[in-house]
């Protein structure tokens, strides 16, 4: 396959007559073609198609055709079968109405060469920089960021089924690769036991059967990661992807005690955000968040919001659902940086907020604007609150509300890798202050200890705090609010919640290509004057006034 043409055709004559004639309004892919065709020129595409061989559909078509996809929630044969028959889409793809289009497998085969060419996010970038030049794109202003869950595209299993169905991707992909070889070394129960799907079988119901299947399959499993890895086998059977999960997830979950396979200990196993949820999407994870838990991924969207502009989608950040959305910010600060895109003011829920991070932010020039967490350990308020002690950071001294002084000052590194100061008082003026049981009633003897922040991040979380009770700063936060629209958008019209593809990288490319498909649905509505939709009120809440 080689390419002759990278960008999109002229539009014949007698397609755009009909095209105009059936919709003398237009249409969204019309417009698209009209206002934004240059965008889909195809040359930054070229470099994934060779110059020899059977012509290629130009990569100016085929990313055009990806965004009208995921604009309208398409599948590949959908998408193909509107070029056939679609006259908007001939319109904007620059096709003759007698064009036959191309096979739908020709999609999927796009998106593997721009997540092999690392190009995923290259016509979303096009699409901005095409809004920057008409002067609809500004980014030095107001931005604001939310995360949205996304589910995986596989089942939900419990851990049973993990087990078993990681056990049987290893054997099919063992049985495609090596057959023969394969079939002289595995038991006859095993057809049984692995010819299906895990969920399709009775497994057992009591505690003590199921233990007995888990330690059965761990047991299936070990001897074949033994025949895989023994000199007599085929050296490319251990390179396997299949076969490399099955021995991860079964270092993770069994050991070898006096010869037997065992089941590790619950305290011995790692952590969520480190062990598969399915064989056939290695990279999904649990997330939990407000009371959800799902597996899958996090999406991170960042958006302009300028009252005189439109609201346009400058960053995209795809995740893992186990990465917290606080771990994001420093990223995301870098990523705007780097494309020219850092706002002045970046406007954020609390789960984006700490000190070091506001710290970080005013370091680099922007005003991070959130809530802060309410803090909840004992002393979180009244006259000895942490906030009510004076610190002297040149003499390393903190004065409490009484008046008694500390210079006991360690700094130390916390149990979440924070570097922190702990300043601790003597025992001696404590139990001398009246006020010992208000300010530390559990020390047994012992002086009030505070824990601190280093300066900066210390004294950058003291101003929000004061900013908080501002007027000014709560008019300033509430553009935030938008965000949530955007977000809602996204899942409701553009299929935001579930992933179409399996892994990390194919699944950022979706995102990607929904957030080309959005910002060109809102530079379409700038562009026809479209009103932007206000806040919906049920028919209930409409009598709060007469009430």
């Amino acid at each position: 396959m080689s390419l002759r043409e990278p960008g999109l055709g002229e539009i014949p004559a007698e397609t755009e007559r009909v095209a105009r004639a059936v919709c003398p309004d237009g249409t969204p892919a019309m417009r698209l073609r009209d206002e934004f065709g240059d965008v889909f020129s195809g040359e930054a595409f070229a470099s994934l198609f060779p110059r020899r061989g059977r012509p290629a559909v130009p990569p100016g078509v085929l990313a055009l055709v990806t965004v009208l996809q995921f604009a309208e929630g398409l599948s590949d044969r959908q998408a193909a079968a509107a070029v056939r028959v679609r006259i908007d889409w001939k319109y904007a793809l620059g096709l003759e109405l007698t064009d036959t289009g191309f096979d739908y497998s020709v999609l999927s085969e796009f998106r593997a060469r721009l997540v092999q060419g690392q190009m995923a996010d290259e016509l979303f970038e096009e699409v901005l920089q095409a809004a920057r030049e008409r002067g609809l794109l500004k980014t030095s202003g107001r931005a604001r960021t939310d995360s949205a869950r996304v589910l995986a595209a596989i089942r939900a299993v419990n851990h049973v089924e993990m087990l078993g169905e990681t056990l049987r991707a290893a054997l099919n992909a063992l049985a495609a690769a090596f057959p023969q070889w394969l079939a002289a070394r595995v038991d006859a129960e095993w057809f049984d036991r692995y010819g299906h799907r895990v969920e399709e079988a009775r497994l057992p119901r009591g505690k003590e059967k199921r233990e007995a299947w888990i330690e059965q399959a761990g047991a299936d499993g070990m001897r074949l990661l033994e025949v895989v890895f023994s000199p007599q086998a085929p050296r490319e059977a251990r390179s396997l992807e299949a076969v490399e999960l099955l021995r991860q997830v079964w270092v993770q979950n069994f050991q070898i005690v006096d010869g037997s396979v065992c089941r590790r200990d619950a305290k011995n196993v790692p952590p969520g955000r480190l062990r598969p949820f399915s064989p056939y999407d290695t990279d999904a994870r649990a997330g939990a968040k407000r009371g959800t838990s799902w597996t899958g991924y996090l999406v991170q969207l960042t958006e302009t919001c300028e009252p005189d502009a439109p609201n346009l989608i400058t960053h995209v950040a795809t995740t893992d659902a186990s990465v917290n959305d606080l771990k994001m910010i420093d990223a995301i600060h870098a990523d705007l940086r780097a494309h020219g895109q850092l706002p002045a003011v970046h406007l954020v829920d609390a789960n984006y907020i700490d000190a070091q991070g506001l710290a970080d932010a005013e370091q680099a020039g922007i005003k991070l604007v959130g809530p802060v967490n309410k803090n909840t350990t004992t002393q979180s308020s009244g006259k000895f609150a942490t906030d009510a002690f004076a610190v002297d950071w040149e003499n390393k001294r903190v004065t409490c509300p009484n008046g008694r002084v500390a210079d006991s000052w360690y700094p130390r590194v916390s149990s979440h890798g924070i570097p922190v100061i702990r300043v601790r008082f003597p025992a001696a003026d404590c139990r001398a202050c009246p006020d010992v049981n208000a300010c530390a009633p559990s020390k047994a003897g012992r002086g009030r200890e505070i824990m601190l922040r280093e300066r900066a991040a210390h004294e950058a979380m003291q101003r929000n705090r004061a900013d908080q009770q501002d007027p000014e700063w709560r008019s300033l936060y509430q553009h935030r609010q938008g965000i949530e629209a955007t977000v809602s958008q996204g899942v409701r019209a553009f299929g935001l919640r579930r992933s179409r593809y399996r892994g990390h990288p194919r699944t950022r490319l979706q995102h990607l290509f929904t957030a080309t498909a959005m910002n060109l649905a809102l530079l379409d509505a700038w562009i026809t004057g479209t009103p932007r939709a206000g806040t919906r009120i049920s028919r209930f809440e409409r009598l709060r006034p007469a009430v």
